[in-house]
């Protein structure tokens, strides 16, 4: 069993920022990818960035050059780095891990609880 448990959501002002953490615990062979999604109200649960183990980042245009993901592999965690935030970025922000677990397994996906973010004008 894999649980992801994130961190760091919170309520700001437009033009701040905030660090959201996310650490994965349990049994696991590897993880590949590691990522982000967020979910507004009323709408689909959208990516935010993700970031495979050969660290090859992802993001859409929506969050290039504000938001940066990257992670430790050590230690199981990834980090979402949002700068220069909007309210429009106002969301519920999932952590997700795509991941073996047993050597030559099949893939699985992983999910968190997902921590809110909150952005005022």
């Amino acid at each position: 069993q894999v649980q992801l448990v994130e961190s760091g959501g919170g309520l700001v002002q437009a033009g701040g920022s905030l660090r959201l953490s996310c650490v994965a615990s349990g049994r696991f062979y590897t993880i590949n990818t590691m990522a982000w999604y967020r979910q507004a109200p009323g709408t689909q649960r959208e990516l935010v960035a993700n970031l495979t183990s050969g660290s090859t980042a992802n993001l859409p245009d929506s969050v290039k050059g504000r938001f940066t993901i990257s992670r430790d592999n050590a230690k199981n965690t990834v980090s979402l780095q949002m700068n220069s935030l909007k309210p429009e970025d106002t969301a519920v922000y999932y952590c997700f891990a795509l991941l073996q677990e047993t050597p030559g397994g099949a893939y699985a996906r992983s999910w968190g609880q997902g921590t809110r973010v909150t952005v005022s004008t």
